[in-house]
Order: C-alpha cells, then structure tokens, then sequence
C-alpha cells in the first residue's frame, strides 16, 4: 500500500525558510516521479499548483513563481524527498501536498494534479508579511 506522509509546514515570516519532507511507505522514490502542489487561498477553483517536479532520471521542474527561492532533493537511504523553501512570501502561504507517480512523466505537462497517482494529506504553510 502506497502511503505518503509530509511534515514540516507552519508558520514562518516573510523571507524567512521551510523545509518540507514527503516520506513514503509502501515503495521506493527511486522508481517514482515526485511532485509537490499546492493549494493557495482564495484560489481553490483554480485547483492545485505544481510547484516542483523530480523525475526519476532526475530532472527537476520549478513553477516560475518559486525558482531561485525552492529547491527540491531526495535522499533515497531515507525514502524522503524534501522541498527546501527560501525567502518565502505571503503569496506562498498554502496547504502543500507531495505527489507521486509510477507511470511515465508528460514532462510538458509536469505541473498537473493529472499527472499524479497519488496525493498525500498535505499540510499548511502560513507566510506572514
């Protein structure tokens, strides 16, 4: 059974960091392409946002609202990938989530919900100004 469990999130001020970790059970990252999405307040109709992507030949996919700030690395002793936020701003305040697929990446299409098999829970981020 594949589960994914992320901690890490809270409450931090603007420019301040986070580091998100998506831990999995179940199965090894190793074979999996790994996501993490958001959903950001108020914009709930829009869906979620990929933020990141890390594919298992490990290219590696940043939304334009958050390169040069977020960067995302696995350690796969651990089965953990991580999501290092930097400089963080009020506009990134969210419930993040990790996401995984087994199957083939559209790398063109890398940051759709679509793409993904599996979503975990997520957890909040809150940005203050």
């Amino acid at each position: 059974e594949v589960q994914i469990v992320e901690s890490g999130g809270g409450l931090v001020q603007a420019g301040g960091s986070l580091r998100l970790s998506c831990a999995a059970s179940g199965f090894t990252f190793d074979d999996y392409q790994i996501g993490w999405f958001r959903q950001t307040p108020g914009k709930e109709h829009e869906g979620r946002e990929g933020v990141s992507c890390l594919t298992t030949d490990g290219r590696v996919y940043y939304a334009d609202s958050v390169k040069g700030r977020f960067t995302v690395a696995s350690d796969n002793a651990k089965n953990v990938v991580y999501l290092q936020m930097n400089n963080l701003k009020p506009e990134d305040t969210g419930t993040y989530a990790c996401a995984v697929t087994y199957l083939p990446l559209d790398a063109s299409n890398w940051y759709s919900r679509y793409e993904y098999k599996y979503f975990g829970q997520g957890l909040q981020v809150t940005v203050s100004s």
